[in-house]
């Protein structure tokens, strides 16, 4: 038996996939909309939201970086 969707959820599923096939792979053939399609779709809008924040506010000091990683590592 399958769950009903949230309300929201079906317009969340339509967004990602008219993402997705907006974004094509290094052949130029849409991307996939399956579980790695998603992760790639996820990593893009990461790496624009760094780019927006490095032209805003400047790069990222690298030893800071690994401070943090040290924290989350234990």
């Amino acid at each position: 038996m399958t769950t009903p969707p949230t309300p929201g959820e079906d317009s969340l599923r339509a967004g990602a996939l008219t993402a997705l096939t907006v974004r094509t792979d290094v052949q130029g053939m849409p991307a996939p909309a399956d579980s790695p399609g998603r992760r790639r779709l996820e990593r893009d809008r990461l790496r624009e939201l760094i780019e927006d924040a490095e032209r805003e506010h400047g790069p990222v000091d690298p030893a800071a970086v690994e401070a943090k990683r040290a924290i989350l590592r234990g």
